[in-house]
């Protein structure tokens, strides 16, 4: 397969690109002659280009336009649709299996490929591929998105370690605990009382407790919880380049399920992620010094966006309720002592 190039479609959001890194890992370890280009939401444009294995990233403002109305959204679709039929691809893989992602697939110029129709969130995207493979959406995202590019590029698993291929360096590593509060999921959420609690037993322990935030309504989050705690840091505003360095530079992150968890267990970092509503069987937080902490609630997981648990709580959502401060702490700790800092 020398001298090839191949198109990777996936598009957002931050977790699922990095659940993206160990597939393009394989794949470029057994075709290092292959060109691999990466189309990408705008917003998360910097993100495909942290491995070393990508070419070239092609940005699409595919929320901007969304904002903009439908007629605005066709325009932008039109000036923008010529430059994916610039290059000839040998194979474009549809790593993301929606609807949206599959027309982009097909628009560019080559062979369009992706999961089957029992593969598929959205079996409808199955119509713009030549082929589609088998993948049981049992799996986790991970495992499925690298058997995905196996069969695509017809190489055996094996036993192949899992790499995502990112080389932020962990040079220094400060007394900073970084805090990952924030979520577009409500039900993920845990308790500000619980963030200030940890945040005061990080204190505590000598180390440095870190808030970051990018929203606004993230950046108001942290600072109610710093107000709680009495103690603790307000990071500004980081790219998320800038966010992956910071990351790298931490003695520990504690955090709720999204995009900056995976990263931080893409990065190696001492980290404990929290799964209430959601599952670690599909997209629980793997790396190398990642640990994931599951709540045993009645109705966890509920996989709901927002929770309708009405019983009796001391806390919302309820499904964090047994996920103290102190046992977070605790099994943070453990992590951070497994490796030096």
């Amino acid at each position: 397969m020398s001298e090839k190039r191949i198109l990777i479609v996936k598009t957002s959001s931050l977790g699922d690109l990095i659940h993206t890194f160990p597939a393009l890992t394989d794949a470029a370890a057994v075709w290092p002659e292959v060109q691999f280009d990466w189309l990408v939401d705008a917003s998360f444009g910097e993100v495909p280009g942290w491995h070393p294995g990508v070419n070239q990233v092609i940005q699409i403002d595919l929320r901007r336009w969304r904002r903009q109305g439908i007629l605005t959204a066709w325009r932008q679709w039109r000036d923008f649709s010529p430059r994916l039929r610039q290059t000839h691809y040998d194979l474009i893989i549809d790593a993301q299996g929606l609807l949206k992602s599959a027309v982009l697939a097909a628009r560019a110029k080559g062979l369009a490929v992706g999961y089957d129709r029992k593969s598929l969130r959205e079996p409808i995207a199955r119509l713009f591929y030549r082929q589609g493979y088998d993948v049981p959406r049992a799996w986790h995202a991970i495992q499925r998105t690298r058997h995905l590019f196996a069969q695509a590029l017809d190489y055996a698993m094996d036993e192949r370690e899992m790499d995502y291929g990112l080389r932020f360096k962990r040079d220094g590593v400060g007394e900073q605990v970084l805090l990952l509060h924030g979520s577009t999921w409500p039900s993920k959420l845990w308790p500000e009382i619980y963030w200030a609690e940890l945040a005061d037993l990080i204190h505590q322990s000598g180390f440095r407790p870190c808030l970051t935030w990018y929203a606004p309504e993230e950046r108001l989050r942290a600072e109610r919880i710093l107000r709680l705690a009495g103690t603790g840091t307000l990071l500004p505003r980081l790219s998320l380049t800038q966010m992956a360095q910071c990351l790298a530079q931490s003695a520990g992150v504690a955090g709720v399920d999204s995009g900056l968890a995976h990263l931080a267990a893409a990065i190696s970092v001492p980290a404990i992620t929290l799964y209430g509503p959601t599952s670690t069987k599909l997209t629980g937080a793997m790396g190398q010094h990642q640990r994931n902490l599951s709540s045993i609630f009645q109705c966890a997981p509920c996989l709901r966006r927002e929770c309708r648990y009405q019983g009796d709580s001391q806390v919302k959502p309820a499904c964090y309720a047994e996920l103290t401060p102190p046992s977070v702490w605790r099994a943070l700790r453990c992590q951070m002592e497994r490796i030096p800092t």
